[in-house]
């Protein structure tokens, strides 16, 4: 790790794009729901078909594999509501060099959508990104915040759910322009330096140091200093988004008007250790929560009984051990009755139900096992006799092949951008196996967050959970939120928690809940 930093580091100083601005193509006609101009022509050398030892597919390094020049194409998009949106989209990628070798370390990918007949100097745009490390930003995209909509609901959750998107009535265009990124190894972005490059971009830092490049020469390129600029990440991409406008604001010299935090994680330390006591607390509301959602629709305001219990009486008994019979007891046979976990089965854990367990008990009896990032999605259960059950992940896995697939399909026929080694990366496996952590127990965002919010007092956050979303509960960002001290005006800060889970924007309503207070947050004055 510390040799690739040698090699490139800092954002500022090491990184430099190769590629030039798209020139807008023509207009096209607006009277169907998407038509689309020609990309603009390729640009000489540009392109490089994959060589004889080069299978279509594989991610390839080196600078004869580059990306298509970029394609600029005109849409316009008849929303279910008869509003209609005449929108420029760009598909393309921005190179970053070594600027000591010229040896390019990456090509960053990108799909910018920006809104017709609006002054773009002063209109707000939207960096967005996904998580894992190792994720592409197709969640968002076809999931929230892009012109066009993918079912993400248990119905869609299955490898064989049609790939068909259409209009997203609750799409962010009409307040915001929106850039997707896909960071290094994703989607189609490619590391093309090599191991040392691959070492430092799939790092804690590294990664940061990237994004806030691409984000620095998109704004460039494409004239956008005086926008007002808003930082959208999910999960480990709620991670990035501080640290990334805490680099913006000082390093890169870019101002950032906000943050949107979606189901993000802060700390990596403060409540994720398997045997801490607050990692019992943060998580008790979402397991109550899914056995009421289960039941009937709630809201947060319904679980406020179970969050006054988690931190104070459930927290008090926990602190007192394991030697007292009776306090392990009642603590038992309290979480059976908030979770539905049997007694039996939260006595053998004195109360302290890890996630898997409750993955695998909450619906045992009916032979499913509940996704970790809804536990109200159920998936089969392939071994439903045995101790462990071993079903995939519904939620996550049974979407990847409809995304993967409208994802293809949208760079294919709605963008016209075709990458001539073929392969969509939507999950990088191999990014996620090397990430490179440093001390994971020191891993947090907490400080470039309070830091980034202290700089610029105009800065707004919006940070937004779902109740029912057990890989990050939302009562742990709440238990972060506690513990940061009041930074300027209260009302910059907002979060709100939504019927759902991780991709809570799956469920129509929380959906359009998320956009509206998105809206508000960027219209802010």
């Amino acid at each position: 790790m510390r040799a690739a930093a040698a090699l490139i580091w800092s954002g500022l100083t090491l990184f430099a794009p190769t590629l030039a601005q798209s020139q807008p193509a023509a207009p096209a006609p607006a009277d169907a729901q998407h038509q689309q101009a020609q990309p603009q022509r390729a640009q000489p050398g540009a392109t490089s078909p994959p060589g004889p030892n080069q299978q279509a597919g594989q991610q390839q390094t080196g600078a004869r594999a580059t990306l298509p020049p970029d394609s600029v194409t005109k849409h316009s998009l008849l929303l279910p509501d008869g509003r209609v949106l005449n929108f420029t989209a760009t598909a393309g990628s921005i190179r970053l060099t070594n600027l000591e070798s010229g040896a390019p370390v990456a090509d960053m990918a990108y799909i910018a959508f920006q809104l017709a007949e609006t002054d773009r100097t002063t209109r707000p745009v939207t960096f967005a990104m996904n998580g894992g490390p190792g994720y592409a930003s197709a969640w968002l995209n076809l999931g929230a915040m892009g012109p066009w909509l993918l079912p993400m609901d248990a119905n869609g959750a299955r490898p064989s759910a049609p790939a068909v998107t259409s209009p997203n009535a609750q799409t962010w265009l009409p307040f915001t322009d929106l850039v997707f990124l896909d960071p290094a190894g994703t989607g189609y972005s490619r590391v093309r330096g090599g191991d040392d490059a691959r070492k430092m971009l799939w790092s804690v830092n590294g990664d940061i140091d990237s994004l806030a490049t691409t984000i620095r020469r998109w704004v460039e390129q494409n004239n956008r200093g005086a926008s007002p600029k808003f930082i959208a990440g999910e999960s480990y991409g709620g991670f990035r988004a501080p640290r990334i406008a805490s680099q913006l604001q000082t390093d890169q010299g870019v101002g950032v008007n906000g943050m949107i935090l979606v189901s993000p994680v802060l700390d990596f330390g403060r409540f994720n250790s398997t045997s801490g006591l607050l990692n019992n607390v943060a998580r008790l509301p979402t397991y109550a929560a899914a056995k009421r959602a289960n039941e009937r629709p709630i809201t947060r305001a319904d679980m406020r009984d179970v969050e006054d219990y988690a931190r104070g009486e459930f927290l008090d008994d926990l602190m007192r051990g394991l030697k007292d019979d009776a306090v392990v007891e009642r603590v038992s046979k309290r979480v059976s009755d908030l979770t539905g976990i049997p007694v039996d089965v939260t006595r053998r854990f004195a109360g302290r139900i890890p996630m898997n367990v409750f993955l695998n008990e909450f619906r045992r009896a009916q032979n499913r096992v509940v996704s970790m990032y809804d536990a109200n999605v159920e998936g089969l259960d392939p071994s439903p006799f045995s101790g462990r059950p071993a079903a995939e992940d519904q939620m996550r896995l049974g979407l990847h092949a409809p995304i993967v697939q409208s994802m293809v399909s949208l760079y294919h026929n709605e963008l016209k951008w075709v990458v001539p080694d073929g392969r969509y990366f939507f999950q990088s496996t191999q990014a996620g196996r090397q990430w490179d952590w440093g001390n994971r127990s020191s891993v947090e965002s907490v400080s470039a967050f309070k830091t980034a919010m202290a700089l610029d007092p105009r800065m707004r956050a919006l940070i937004v959970h779902g109740l029912t979303d057990v890989v990050t509960p939302y009562f742990e960002t709440q238990m972060v939120l506690d513990q940061i001290p009041q930074i300027g005006d209260p009302a910059r800060l907002r979060f709100e928690v939504y019927p759902g889970g991780h991709m809570f924007y799956s469920l129509e309503d929380s959906r359009r809940m998320f956009a509206t207070h998105a809206r508000e947050m960027i219209e802010a004055k």
